[in-house]
């Protein structure tokens, strides 16, 4: 500043000056739409388009850079392709495909572009990040030792879940799949995950079926639904798993833990195929493109436990992929167990025989295991899946004659009690000390005067039961994840006597 008041006026005078200049206008790149068709518009004069470049046609509608030709670029559409003939301007908005991302997307039903599906209007996001984003390098990496609890019994005991893991739920069309993963969802309820479901190519019907079951039983309000269903375009499906894990990137970048439900990765590699051959890309076994592999390993090993100096935060992954006739060795099945941490395999003939959820401990398998599984948990599960499998092979020998020998009818009958154990309804999660006291109740054989149809009755009244009876050892376990002989003893016994207090006609028929 200056005293002088004749430079003060010249001063002034040049800064209006300088505010009534216009501003130059900035560069544009623009090409044109040589043919359109199937959602997929070949673009020439934009040479300099990076591969996955947003792009903005003419009419407002929107697509990125799929493949990159010598003269030509083919751009997935992500809008309705109605209005857009060829000879339309395209240009280049110098952005990749970016979502919005924060906690006002908590509650919301959204397109993988972040617009609203659920008749509310647009969530008012801060941020947006890229689509695709690189995966946490190992350095910045922490080992996966705390549980994700989905109060499923055969899951919690037997394949546990870690927070930072990625778990594939496969098996055939109609075997429980997503009720699994709902399951796992609502039992978040009162606990620090934050749920993310991601539906590719799923009828609007089932996802809303979905939606429900999260708002009657579950937490609605610490959900994201990531909706690109079987009507939307090609290019919203391919791009809806990658916008479900970037959403959920922003709790977990924050200290934060989130779960990712992908349904389903099956549709998700049709419709990359799909697009590829439009682009004419070389097909790879199968007629599918060679990077599919590239494709969902990239996705899911975003999937990650950061270490301390990057908060702690964790984000677990729970794709799902259908088989045709239990075909684990099909293509995309064998990719995706290839590229996870385990998988829950659920069997059809199980499911057909009334056996829920019907998951196959055969084949199941969770490479994280104990080591992200509660101590008290992991001491009185130990015995049970083998017990479990050596069941189901002498079940299937008697199918052909009695068995007389003591031992082994003995054995028959305990199998049964622990797949009448682990059969589970949907929506009746267990706590984490409600699985404890019941295996350590089988283990210790409280159960073996209880008929297996009475079990589901025990399960429903376990919880108020224990609580009442057996606070102190409940208390012990919740607070220190450890099951002292002591603490045994009291939830055993505690079984023991709701087991001895039903009375058979309280079995269902």
């Amino acid at each position: 500043m200056t005293d002088d008041p004749k430079l003060s006026g010249w001063l002034d005078h040049g800064r209006d000056a300088v505010r009534r200049v216009p501003l130059a206008p900035e560069a544009e790149a623009i090409g044109r739409v040589t043919r359109i068709a199937d959602g997929i518009a070949q673009v020439s004069g934009l040479p300099d388009a990076p591969l996955g470049a947003l792009l903005r046609f003419e009419g407002g509608q929107y697509g990125f850079a799929h493949s990159l030709g010598a003269e030509e670029i083919d751009v997935v559409v992500l809008d309705e392709t109605s209005a857009i003939e060829a000879g339309a301007r395209v240009a280049d908005t110098g952005e990749v495909l970016r979502v919005p991302v924060g906690e006002a997307l908590l509650g919301r039903v959204v397109d993988p572009l972040g617009r609203p599906l659920d008749g509310s209007p647009a969530p008012d996001c801060a941020e947006s990040h890229p689509v695709e984003r690189p995966a946490p390098a190992i350095i910045e990496r922490d080992a996966v030792a705390a549980p994700l609890e989905t109060g499923v019994l055969v899951v919690d005991s037997l394949f546990a879940l870690g927070r930072g893991q990625r778990e594939l739920i496969v098996g055939d069309r109609a075997t429980g799949k997503t009720s699994l993963a709902v399951d796992a969802m609502v039992n978040q309820k009162g606990k620090d995950v934050i749920c993310v479901y991601v539906a590719v190519g799923q009828r609007a019907t089932a996802v809303q079926r979905v939606i429900a079951a999260v708002r009657e039983h579950g937490d609605l309000s610490r959900c994201i639904f990531v909706v690109g269903g079987a009507s939307a375009a090609p290019g919203l499906q391919w791009i809806a798993p990658f916008a479900g894990m970037t959403m959920a990137e922003y709790f977990r970048d924050r200290g934060q833990h989130a779960l990712v439900i992908i349904d389903d990765l099956t549709r998700h590699a049709a419709t990359h195929r799909e697009l590829a051959l439009l682009t004419r890309e070389p097909p790879g076994r199968e007629a599918y493109p060679g990077d599919i592999f590239y494709l969902h390993a990239r996705l899911l090993e975003r999937a990650a436990k950061l270490s301390a100096e990057r908060g702690g935060g964790s984000l677990t992954a729970l794709p799902i992929a259908e088989t045709d006739a239990g075909n684990l060795s099909a293509y995309i099945p064998t990719n995706l167990i290839s590229i996870t941490d385990g998988q829950i395999v659920l069997d059809s003939h199980l499911f057909a025989s009334n056996q829920r959820p019907a998951v196959d401990v055969g084949l199941s398998v969770s490479r994280v295991g104990g080591k992200a599984q509660l101590e008290a948990l992991r001491k009185v599960s130990g015995r049970v899946r083998l017990d479990y499998a050596q069941f189901q092979e002498l079940e299937m020998f008697t199918r052909f004659g009695g068995i007389s020998n003591p031992r082994v009818r003995g054995q028959i009958a305990r199998g049964e009690r622990i797949r009448a154990l682990l059969a589970q309804p949907r929506f009746a999660g267990l706590r984490t000390i409600d699985q404890v006291a019941l295996l350590a109740a089988l283990a210790d054989g409280a159960l073996d005067a209880l008929a297996p149809a009475s079990f589901p009755v025990l399960r429903t009244r376990l919880g108020a039961w224990l609580d009442g009876h057996a606070a102190q050892a409940v208390t012990s376990v919740r607070d220190s994840g450890k099951l002292d002989d002591d603490s045994r003893r009291a939830l055993v016994a505690a079984v023991a006597e709701l087991a001895a207090s039903l009375a058979p006609e309280e079995a269902p028929e």
